[in-house]
């Protein structure tokens, strides 16, 4: 890794900027190398996420919200996290397409970022991603789910506030505060407000919020917005920063909670990959495997003797040092 590729970025540089995402996205040895520099720089930004059902206007909801924080004079960062191509890796969906009027605006940069078929509808890199958009001074960081609805949960390890996008003629809203977006939830925003039952809508989260006696914390806000005409979104800014400040301890304790998933995944991502070169080699896990793929062995019991004496964490070692876990190229741009 180049460190003054990444000194550039953490001096203004948006050519290097996207170069440095690249890397993260490509190699998990870049990934490292480059938190590692950019760390001592973070701290500074907030981030919100913005999730809910495929369809609510997640994009719309952004740009106006990215639009109200310029005008405070707020640097913004937009990550807009899409499914992944099944032929490049990248993502399907392109930022130009979707986020024109704060393209050229050299306070706001923003990055489409592929799943890559991670559950949860993130990234795994995600979290870097909001680090180093904190790292090169942004104050505000936006993360757009690609919008995968039930499994929708993983904002909440990224995000310091969760915005839930519903619209009032999808049936599958309702099903989806069932399946658990009503607990993430620190602001609702119903949005295409101007379409029939929008009130009904607001009424069912609010019966379902008040049906919840686990928490002494003030509800989560309901907004309603008309996001394509810019109704709404002021007062859903506003809601964002009141919501922040009403929980600032929790908000404490959510960042540690998600410092420390953060380490656990990269921890498990670093073993996985590590392993997966094992068993596609010639020492003993791999010689171990074969067996049991061939029915000499038992799955549990194989797996219990390697841990046991010490074979699997011997060459876990060798495999960590010697190897790199590089993920497929994908094309490096500027955004």
């Amino acid at each position: 890794m180049d460190p003054e590729l990444v000194q550039a970025a953490l001096d203004g540089d948006r050519r290097a900027l996207a170069r440095v995402f690249t890397r993260i996205e490509r190699s998990t040895d870049d990934l490292r190398d480059i938190m590692r520099l950019v760390h001592p720089h973070t701290g500074g930004a907030y981030c919100v996420g913005v999730t809910g059902p495929p369809g609510a206007g997640k994009s719309t909801i952004v740009g106006g919200l990215a639009r109200e924080a310029r005008a405070e004079g707020r640097a913004v960062g937009i990550l807009a996290v899409d499914p992944t191509s099944p032929f490049s890796g990248g993502a399907v969906l392109g930022d130009r397409v979707r986020m024109q009027r704060h393209y050229l605006d050299p306070g706001v940069f923003i990055r489409s970022m592929a799943t890559r078929g991670v559950q949860g509808g993130l990234s795994r890199v995600t979290g870097a991603a909001v680090r180093l958009l904190d790292a090169v001074g942004k104050d505000l960081v936006f993360v757009e789910t690609v919008g995968v609805g039930q499994t929708e949960l993983d904002v909440m390890q990224v995000a310091d506030t969760v915005v839930v996008a519903m619209v009032p003629e999808a049936g599958d809203s309702v099903q989806a505060m069932k399946a658990g977006l009503m607990e993430i939830a620190d602001v609702f925003v119903v949005n295409k407000a101007d379409r029939d039952g929008a009130g009904q809508l607001a009424s069912a989260i609010r019966g379902m919020l008040s049906l919840d006696q686990s928490s002494d914390d003030p509800p989560p806000p309901i907004v309603l917005t008309q996001a394509n005409r810019d109704k709404g979104i002021p007062e859903l800014y506003r809601a964002i920063w009141d919501r922040r400040e009403s929980l600032d301890g929790d908000q404490s304790t959510r960042r540690r909670d998600r410092v420390r998933n953060e380490f656990s995944n990269a921890v498990a991502e670093r073993l996985s990959a590590a392993m997966a070169r094992l068993l596609s080699g010639d020492g003993i896990v791999a010689k171990t495997a074969r067996m049991v793929e061939s029915g000499e062995l038992d799955p549990n019991s194989a797996a219990a003797d390697i841990i046991a004496d010490g074979t699997l964490f011997a060459e876990l070692r060798r495999a960590l040092s010697s190897g790199s876990d590089a993920r497929p190229p994908i094309d490096e741009e500027s955004h």
